[in-house]
């Protein structure tokens, strides 16, 4: 039945090797179809070689014409010089020319895994197409995946590389016929914690809100609200470093920019898109972010991240608990009584909060529950008083201690029967297990 259908495509059709094995891809595995279709018509020539002893060269001369087959041209005495694939006009027999061509590319990049995509013309789709159907192939392998399967096998024998499905350094789109090449390193994930040792600095870059960037007087012809971040301050050294073309700073939460983070720290990733150099010494990436942060911030603890690490940051500080050092300033003098009515109202109390006034240019208006596990307390002089606030991710503690009009319930003042006011705010712990 193989036999007799590939006698007649060739009849008909113009296949080399390749294209021939292919329309009986899906079977006999561990062959490649070119050795698939020269088996084939290795079957063909044997049987026309004994019909040529009888005295019929026609099925040799198909095989000669149709499907360049040398053992068949040598028997008949015909020299084709001239053939062309109908389905891959000859570009199949380049497949090793373009993987050499794709390594010299690649080469600038650090890389251990790579994977190869190929998209195919839609003409040679085309043509193929044609021929399954008016043969009835039931068995065949697109000429997509061939192609990228041996071209990838091809740069991992040559490279020593491996070819990684899943979760592969640098991607290599391949379009043929045409050979045009793009290649996509993946992105590398860095995890840390920071701290943020002095105020007046905002977690990502800030852009100024009259130009958006573009510079004016405002900003100072510079584009930015602040002279830095601690997303620069952190990603611009690690952008140094990998020779990547940008990076994306994501946190597990953020503070106020007039805010300091202490403590263990907060948890951070940063992702560095189309690196060019993938392997970094991070205990002496993470002195030289320190060093040039001149004590603004410090970063510890970086390793390499995913992904999924991104994920489990946003989802987690929703709800991971935080403590905080908060420097509160009362509009009456505060005394004891006031201190233990506070620690007393706070214990495992649920606050509920709408979007604070102060973002809800930024921010859709909505109500969050947040939990307030305990306050201690501690006066620092008539009017002020320190809390420290162990409480739920994504509590807004300036309005805990204001009450923001009424939008947050219970607060400080609420508690306090007096107008309260966040002086100083301090993130001391962050408990985020990732």
């Amino acid at each position: 039945m193989i036999i007799e259908k590939a006698k007649e495509i060739l009849s008909k059709y113009p296949l080399c090797d390749n294209c021939l094995g292919r329309q009986f891809g899906g079977l006999l595995k561990g062959i490649t179809n070119k050795e698939r279709g020269y088996a084939i018509k290795l079957v063909l020539a044997l049987e026309g070689h004994l019909d040529f002893i009888k005295g019929d060269e026609e099925n040799l001369k198909i095989l000669a014409i149709n499907g360049a087959f040398q053992p068949a041209n040598k028997i008949i005495g015909l020299q084709i010089e001239d053939f062309k694939c109908y389905i891959c006009e000859n570009f199949m027999s380049r497949l090793e020319e373009y993987a050499k061509e794709i390594i010299k590319r690649i080469s600038e990049y650090e890389y251990d895994t790579f994977l190869v995509g190929v998209r195919i013309s839609g003409d040679v789709v085309e043509r193929e197409d044609k021929i399954r159907s008016e043969f009835g192939i039931e068995f065949g392998e697109s000429i997509r995946m061939e192609c990228s399967r041996e071209i990838g096998k091809i740069i991992s024998k040559i490279t020593s590389k491996s070819v990684n499905f899943k979760n592969p350094d640098i991607v290599i789109i391949v379009e043929l016929p045409v050979f045009n090449v793009s290649i996509k390193p993946m992105p590398i994930y860095i995890f840390g914690r920071y701290r943020k040792l002095v105020r007046g600095i905002p977690q990502s870059k800030w852009y100024c809100s009259r130009c958006r960037g573009r510079g004016c007087e405002r900003c100072n012809w510079t584009g930015k609200m602040y002279p830095t971040s601690v997303e620069e301050l952190i990603a611009e050294p690690i952008l140094k470093a990998t020779k990547g073309k940008t990076a994306k700073f994501h946190g597990a939460g953020r503070e106020d920019v007039d805010a300091t983070v202490l403590g263990n720290g907060r948890p951070f990733v940063i992702e560095v898109k189309e690196p060019v150099i993938r392997k970094l010494n991070l205990e002496l990436l993470e002195k030289e972010i320190n060093k040039n942060a001149n004590g603004m911030i410090e970063v510890l603890g970086l390793t390499y991240s995913d992904k999924n690490t991104v994920r489990k940051l946003k989802e987690k500080a929703k709800i991971a608990e935080k403590t905080y050092r908060v420097l509160v300033e009362v509009s009456r003098e505060v005394s004891e009584e006031d201190l233990e009515k506070i620690e007393k109202s706070f214990n495992e109390c649920t606050i509920n909060q709408y979007t604070p006034t102060r973002v809800l240019h930024r921010r859709a208006d909505k109500l969050r529950k947040k939990k307030v596990y305990e306050i201690k307390t501690k006066k620092i002089g008539e009017r002020m008083i320190e809390l420290i606030v162990r409480c739920q991710g994504g509590l807004y503690v300036k309005e805990l201690v204001s009450g923001d009009g009424g939008r947050t319930k219970p607060s400080i003042a609420e508690v306090l029967g007096a107008d309260a006011k966040c002086i100083e705010l301090d993130v001391i712990s962050v408990k985020e297990d990732i």
